[in-house]
């Protein structure tokens, strides 16, 4: 079960990350100067929310212990949030959604989408190549 450092681990290994910590204590990733994914902590509960496609937008909105990212996607755009109730571990995240290996996996989706987003320019001073 992930916690915020894993979290933050995870994300720090990825090609060409920032980290800031802001809107009130949340972990906040950026590639590019863009947000790729969010850890916060509300309570005992981890939160992390991440961009996603149009097709895993639509998929992963209806199921347990995820929806569409609270704020993000009230303005239309589509960020999924894991909200799982708290596992045994407090700051942990819980059964409900998905577990590590796939949160992970939308995680570096998220990171590769906002990178290819980036101009060529931008890609290339990142070390990203083609992204």
């Amino acid at each position: 079960m992930m916690t915020v450092d894993d979290f933050n681990a995870f994300c720090r290994a990825l090609p060409a990350t920032t980290y800031v910590m802001q809107w009130g204590g949340a972990h906040v990733w950026k590639v590019g100067g863009k947000v790729f994914a969010i850890g916060s902590v509300d309570g005992a509960r981890l939160m992390v929310t991440f961009k996603a496609g149009e097709l895993f937008y639509e998929i992963l909105r209806e199921r347990p212990g995820l929806r569409p990212a609270p704020y993000l996607a009230s303005r239309g755009l589509k960020w999924i949030q894991h909200f799982a109730a708290p596992g045994p571990g407090g700051d942990r995240l819980g059964d409900d959604g998905p577990g590590d290996d796939e949160l992970r996996d939308h995680i570096r989706r998220s990171h590769r989408m906002v990178a290819q987003g980036l101009s060529k320019k931008a890609r290339a001073e990142l070390g990203l190549g083609a992204a």
